[in-house]
């Protein structure tokens, strides 16, 4: 089994804050992952390279994305999460989550 852990108690409640269709996408995947493992395959999850992957979450609300790499003793470590309002990821989105990934993973 995988363990789901959080960057930070900020980011927790970020992704629990998520309107009520997408928390329950989010929830329903997590368990998916803590039994399977961290990569779902798309469209669930997404390998965006260097060790970084995208949940992606479709709900009546619209679209999320939260940001998550693996770490040691079959750990996923949730970076970030964030509203999607385009197609394309915000640079400044996936910064903050290439940003996080490197102060874990040292």
């Amino acid at each position: 089994m995988y363990t789901i852990l959080y960057y930070s108690s900020e980011i927790e409640q970020e992704i629990l804050d998520l309107p009520e269709s997408l928390q329950a996408r989010y929830i329903h995947y997590t368990e998916r992952m803590q039994r399977y493992g961290p990569n779902l395959g798309e469209p669930h999850t997404k390998a965006l390279g260097e060790g970084l992957f995208a949940l992606r979450l479709q709900g009546k609300e619209g679209f999320a994305r939260i940001f998550y790499c693996t770490m040691r003793g079959k750990q996923i470590m949730m970076l970030h999460c964030f509203i999607k309002k385009s197609r394309k990821i915000p640079v400044r989105e996936l910064k903050i989550a290439v940003a996080r990934m490197k102060e874990v993973k040292k």
